[in-house]
């Protein structure tokens, strides 16, 4: 008996049974479940965000060097065999500001571009030359996959079989069977991809062969709520 009750309490908790009327007022009795699908993924791509910066007293001299400074890296990033439209400019400022310790006013200028390395191979060779180029600072890394829309089908796969299995469980309980699906709700719209990865940056340059970037994994998720009938 102490186990039925466990179970029944369950069932409350982790489910919402319903009881509705069709047209002809004829009582449905309905359950609702909801199914979670995840799917784990080596990045196959990453998106390097990196910038440069360069002072000057005047504001003419900071944006020649930084233009300069742009000029060597998009030149570098070509050679790579990046296509263009993989590179692109994020963000571009011309700023004064004062040093207060030296009493005197400067002029910063600074640019970040976006750079997506289908090729990961190229990743260590990619960054050296960046920082050879110019690159006096990078903001960040994203790991990405070219098939999320395909691990996402196959997470919200998971996701109804999931609220399935559930609704089975459930139903076999109460010693009813699972009917017809007759709501479905997606709320992956609001699930991001959950990444989970290690960065490593190496001050110098060193061998070119150790690896300082570690992918990781991205997991994509699935979220349903569906409502069968109860039979």
């Amino acid at each position: 008996m102490k186990k039925m009750s466990i179970m029944f309490a369950s069932l409350l908790m982790t489910t919402t049974a319903i009881v509705a009327q069709n047209n002809n007022g004829v009582v449905t009795p309905q359950i609702q479940v909801n199914g979670v699908g995840k799917v784990n993924v080596t990045p196959d791509k990453v998106v390097i965000r990196v910038g440069v910066e360069n002072r000057a007293e005047e504001a003419a001299d900071a944006k020649k060097a930084n233009d300069k400074a742009i000029a060597a890296i998009i030149k570098y990033v070509k050679s790579m065999k990046i296509e263009d439209k993989d590179l692109q400019t994020q963000r571009v400022s011309l700023y004064k500001s004062r040093d207060y310790e030296e009493k005197k006013d400067y002029f910063s200028a600074s640019q970040t571009l976006s750079i997506t390395l289908t090729d990961v191979s190229k990743y260590e060779k990619l960054m050296i030359g960046l920082t050879e180029s110019g690159v006096n600072r990078i903001d960040g890394v994203d790991y990405q996959s070219s098939k999320t829309a395909m691990y996402e089908a196959e997470a919200r796969t998971l996701a109804v079989k999931e609220a399935k299995q559930k609704a089975t469980d459930y139903a076999s309980a109460l010693g009813q069977k699972v009917g017809k699906a007759i709501l479905v709700s997606d709320s992956s719209a609001s699930t991001p991809i959950i990444v989970r990865p290690m960065y490593m940056m190496k001050a110098a340059a060193g061998d070119m062969n150790d690896q300082t970037l570690a992918l990781g994994e991205l997991e994509v998720v699935s979220n349903v709520s569906i409502s069968f009938t109860l039979e």
